[in-house]
């Protein structure tokens, strides 16, 4: 019985070990930016500021995006921002989705590797992602600058509390159980 107990430990650690990637795998939170109008500089009162919950100290590991933006004579597209960050605002990226100096509508898709670019950060303890539409010069004054037509923008999130897929999980678990019955079957010595 000794034996058997040893031979399930040999086994159970290095595969407990293989586990802890899976937990720390980042899981897709996806916004739908239809209906935002981009108005004034970061930090205005009229901008638009959504919050979304992620869980306590999460990561924010990447970003993925497609999005139809249209912006208003005498603002150009690529004026059109995004900041993300903690609710404190002490960690985050600001974004700015075109390189297109002209008014007008277009499409925009990338996706970007936070943790290869140094620029991935965690929320605080209460789990809030905020987002804060706007447009990086303030050109009509008392009108919007832009609206965000369609699409939307996902969020690698990697959290503590993260758990890998059931198929995943599963997997893992039937292949436990074969190092299970080889286990026993050898400590027995049956073949």
């Amino acid at each position: 019985m000794k034996q058997l107990h040893r031979a399930l430990r040999a086994i159970a650690v290095p595969v407990f070990a293989a586990l802890l990637p899976l937990l720390a795998q980042a899981v897709p939170v996806t916004f739908d930016v239809a209906g935002i109008k981009s108005l004034g500089e970061i930090g205005a009162a009229t901008n638009t500021v959504r919050e979304i919950n992620v869980g306590a100290n999460a990561e924010i590991k990447g970003i993925s995006y497609t999005v139809n933006l249209t912006s208003v004579d005498p603002s150009w597209l690529s004026e059109m921002s995004l900041q993300f960050s903690d609710s404190a605002q002490s960690a985050g990226v600001v974004l700015k989705f075109g390189n297109d100096d002209h008014f007008g509508t277009a499409t925009y898709s990338d996706s970007l590797d936070l943790v290869a670019l140094g620029l991935n950060f965690m929320v605080g303890n209460d789990g809030i992602l905020r987002l804060e539409f706007f447009d990086s010069y303030f050109d009509n004054l008392g009108a919007f600058d832009g609206s965000w037509n369609f699409g939307s923008i996902s969020f690698d999130v990697a959290s503590a509390n993260t758990v890998p897929e059931p198929a995943s999980l599963a997997l893992v678990l039937l292949a436990l159980a074969g190092m299970g019955v080889t286990a026993s079957r050898r400590a027995c010595g049956k073949r």
